[in-house]
């Protein structure tokens, strides 16, 4: 394995970089002056052939980083007059397969790619299949195959139950979004995927965190893959706080901030779906119109309240994690989480929703005093250490807290005493009544 693990390093121009010229032309339309430092390192080396394992903050322009040279390498072997999918006699083929873990994230990657081939005549076919939708169309535009695929997992493999399409000739393979990929609900799905790929094939692997799970999936998938772990060196376009407030008023600070600050696009993320509506409701009795967006809606209201955020007619966007992955919202200038991800990996995902591409962005955090020890962990799992801070009329009780952590604090095991039965901790002698009452969704 080839390992460059580095700060940000960029080239010069994309025509550094052996990107053909109707490539170049099209990011010189979007106004893509020079690469990132994760298209610098990475795309040379995925133009030679070889397989990838890339990690990079979010914003850091991952999808140019496969999309362009997966179009060149089909571009090349597409000729100059026919797609590849008119030339292929086996109708159902997929050369380009990218995976992805949302719905959102497949039609936005689709989106990206065909953008970048405006100027290659329409030699690449790219389609995006995902749920919540009719798969009777999505079957009618795979006929013929296609040069690329995005798609998620449980259609695809709906799709492929169906004869609709084949991964037998899959030349290339990338996973977006890797970790997420690799998490609870989708590892029998991928594990069914990748036992219809051909051994024989380019396989990319991104994300912008990469735990021990997708590490050992590299050491399965990957043949002498290049490593590449950009870290960006400039963090301060990303602002991170974090606001210590009592349990139970977090609703009230929440629309105090977005009152005080006259925030017109915020992104709110919470745990669960039913959050979504309750806290929504809750901001409208304090007069803060709300939108949700989490997996119980159907297709076409996700997609209608997406485009309206991104489009700046809502104000605030109260979302579970499936927000949190891959999404760009332009310009996107507040997240905050109400209640924290589960996954201290999540909270970087989260809060990468701001501050893309080197705008200027702010990440706030609403912890109570039964955050305190999740958001440490929090910290220690991505090495940063924030002030805790405090808004008069909403700060919370300190001595609470640190009875609340002192309780809950796990109880070490004299040596030699061996197998003991578990003590559950409790809280301290009067939480409860800070826990009744509560107005938190």
């Amino acid at each position: 394995m080839t390992t460059d693990t580095t700060t940000a390093t960029t080239a010069a121009s994309f025509t550094e970089l052996g990107l053909i010229p109707p490539l170049l032309a099209r990011l010189t339309e979007l106004n893509y002056q020079q690469p990132t430092p994760i298209q610098t390192q990475a795309i040379p080396s995925v133009l030679a052939g070889r397989d990838l394992i890339a990690g990079a903050n979010t914003g850091s322009g991952k999808t140019a980083t496969f999309a362009l040279p997966l179009l060149q390498q089909l571009s090349k072997q597409a000729g100059a007059e026919n797609n590849l999918a008119s030339k292929n006699s086996n109708g159902n083929f997929v050369a380009g397969l990218v995976l992805v873990p949302t719905r959102e994230l497949a039609k936005q990657v689709a989106d990206s790619i065909k953008s970048y081939a405006a100027h290659l005549n329409g030699v690449i076919k790219t389609v995006a299949v995902f749920g919540g939708v009719s798969a009777n169309t999505q079957m009618l535009a795979l006929r013929g195959g296609t040069d690329i695929l995005v798609a998620t997992p449980g259609r695809l493999l709906d799709l492929i139950s169906s004869n609709a399409i084949k991964l037998d000739q899959v030349k290339t393979l990338v996973l977006d979004e890797a970790d997420r990929m690799l998490s609870l609900g989708f590892t029998e799905e991928l594990s069914a995927l990748l036992a219809l790929l051909p051994k024989q094939k380019q396989t990319l692997l991104f994300s912008a965190t990469f735990p021990e799970k997708v590490q050992f999936l590299t050491q399965q998938l990957l043949s002498d893959p290049v490593e590449i772990q950009v870290q960006s060196a400039d963090s301060s376009t990303l602002v991170q706080r974090v606001f210590t407030v009592e349990k139970g008023k977090k609703t009230a600070l929440l629309a105090h901030l977005i009152k005080r600050h006259q925030w017109q696009q915020t992104l709110v993320f919470v745990n669960a779906k039913n959050n979504c509506e309750h806290l929504a409701e809750k901001l409208g009795k304090r007069g803060i119109n709300a939108e949700v967006f989490h997996g119980d809606q159907g297709q076409g209201a996700r997609t209608r309240v997406l485009a309206a955020f991104k489009a700046g007619e809502i104000d605030v966007l109260i979302a579970t994690d499936i927000a949190a992955r891959g999404l760009d919202i332009e310009k996107l200038p507040v997240v905050i989480n109400f209640n924290l991800p589960r996954s201290p990996a999540d909270y970087m995902h989260r809060i990468g929703r701001s501050g893309r591409a080197g705008e200027v962005g702010l990440a706030i955090s609403l912890i109570d005093y039964e955050d305190y020890h999740h958001f440490g962990v929090i910290e220690k799992k991505n090495k940063i250490r924030l002030e805790r801070e405090q808004v008069e009329g909403f700060e919370a009780d300190e001595q609470i807290g640190e009875a609340y952590l002192a309780a809950t604090k796990p109880v070490a095991k004299p040596e030699g005493t061996g197998k003991k039965k578990k003590r559950r901790n409790k809280a301290p002698v009067g939480a409860d009544i800070w826990l009744r009452g509560s107005e938190e969704p």
